[in-house]
């Protein structure tokens, strides 16, 4: 008899192939469950997204980039995959009213922050702990560099994100950490999604959920194009966004019965959006003005931005996080990479027809309008790690949760984050009896 190619039966069923949805689907089939991975989009990944788009010599990140900290399960699935990581050894430059600063130390300022961090003794949101704590024009410059920290680095709204979560991050020094995985991070994950395959889960792209209908030791859940999975229980690994969206919103999961603490606990989290702006040229003109440039910070409206260090490829990236970003969710990539030569020229002290002249390649990720994201990566506000477990919490063992939104620790907001939720949702998963009803294969 020929199969419903629209109705799948499974015993586990993934919603998400990002990071923590793969490595989920892994660890259930090679204990021997079987695993349908669905995934909305027509690719793997999430928020990670390694690609070469026309112009560029070599493979650029969209997503996550960089391993900030010890990142332990990273480096250990990295190397089992046979994948190296690199470490830059450059400078770091400052640019403020125009003046130029290098060899520029960015965490100077930290010893005061992190003295009155230490005796706070109820947490705040970081504005408030700042005008509270840091008054006056003689601690300007502190409060700005807590604020841009905050903005820039954990895409941010700093009257929302938790000063004692901002202690912590700065306490464990992982921002001045930055290596990256050698060719992106997509080998990583395209590796995860093979040994996922050779253990038997079946992966499924193009599949974006709409409904999750449940009740104990059984789901159904629909897809936008018509198809229909039923598992004994769901795992799901969909990013904060995708949560905090409304029903009238695209892209809104509906659960049927609704998890009404997890969709609270999700509107309690911060989710904060980022522009990537990718940019190749003819040669790196830079170096004269910016020897071995590996960072360069300014108050420009694109303030952030980076090279290929230790690559000599002559790409610089540019960044903008936080409330900045959002407001330019909605703007045309056009719009943003004019924004962004604009930022650019003045501080490589070139005309911006020179700039212009020697651009080969560009490429703008804006992830506050990607669909099935609808942001960058979580970050934690005042009472987060209530939240966070609430939103991890499974539900009458057969709806679990994971992502790097449902993980609480200190690589908070990273593809360790990720990678920790989905490994530790499915030992969970594994831990518990398989339930009584059990589905047909998957057709």
């Amino acid at each position: 008899m020929a199969a419903n190619r629209n109705n799948y039966s499974t015993e586990v069923l993934i919603i998400g192939a990002g990071a923590a949805g793969l490595l989920a689907a892994w660890e259930l089939a090679r204990a021997g469950r079987r695993v349908c991975l669905v995934e909305a989009q027509d690719r793997i990944g999430g928020r990670v997204h390694t690609l070469g788009p026309p112009g560029f010599t070599r493979a650029i990140e969209a997503g996550a980039e960089f391993m900030h900290g010890e990142v332990p399960l990273t480096r250990a699935l990295l190397a089992e995959a046979g994948i190296t990581w690199e470490e830059a050894d450059g400078e770091s430059y400052l640019v403020q009213g125009g003046e130029l600063q290098a060899k520029a130390n960015y965490f100077d300022l930290l010893p005061p922050l992190l003295e009155k961090l230490g005796a706070l003794a109820e947490d705040m949101p970081l504005a408030d702990f700042l005008a509270r704590e840091f008054q006056g024009p003689a601690h300007a410059a502190l409060r700005t560099f807590a604020t841009q920290f905050a903005e820039g680095y954990d895409a941010a709204d700093p009257h929302r994100v938790s000063a004692w979560a901002m202690r912590d991050e700065w306490s464990a020094g992982g921002a001045q950490d930055s290596p990256r995985p050698v060719g992106g991070y997509g080998p990583l994950l395209h590796w995860l999604a093979a040994q996922a395959q050779a253990a038997g889960a079946l992966l499924h792209l193009g599949a974006p959920v709409r409904e999750i209908r449940w009740q104990p030791g059984q789901a159904e859940v629909v897809t936008a194009v018509g198809a229909t999975y039923r598992a004994q229980q769901v795992l799901c690994t969909v990013p904060l966004g995708v949560w905090q969206q409304g029903p009238q919103q695209a892209g809104y999961l509906s659960f049927v019965p609704e998890v009404a603490a997890h969709r609270a606990a999700a509107a309690q989290l911060g989710f904060g959006s980022v522009i990537k702006i990718v940019l190749e040229f003819r040669t790196a003109f830079w170096e004269d003005r910016l020897p071995e440039l590996e960072f360069l910070l300014s108050d420009a409206p694109v303030p952030t931005w980076w090279s290929q260090l230790p690559a000599a490829t002559p790409q610089l990236t540019g960044w903008l996080a936080g409330p900045a970003a959002q407001q330019l969710a909605e703007a045309s990539d056009e719009t943003v990479l004019q924004l962004a030569l604009a930022s650019l020229a003045p501080l490589l002290a070139v005309s911006p027809e020179a700039l212009q002249a020697q651009l080969c390649a560009s490429y703008v990720r804006n992830w506050g309008r990607e669909p099935y994201a609808y942001g960058a990566y979580s970050y934690a506000t005042v009472g987060a790690g209530a939240a966070q477990a609430a939103l991890a919490a499974p539900v009458a063992g057969t709806l679990f949760f994971a992502g790097e939104g449902a993980y609480s620790g200190p690589f908070a907001g990273t593809v360790e984050a990720a990678l920790v939720s989905g490994q530790d949702a499915a030992r969970a998963l594994l831990a518990l009896p398989v339930p009584a009803v059990t589905p047909n294969s998957a057709t």
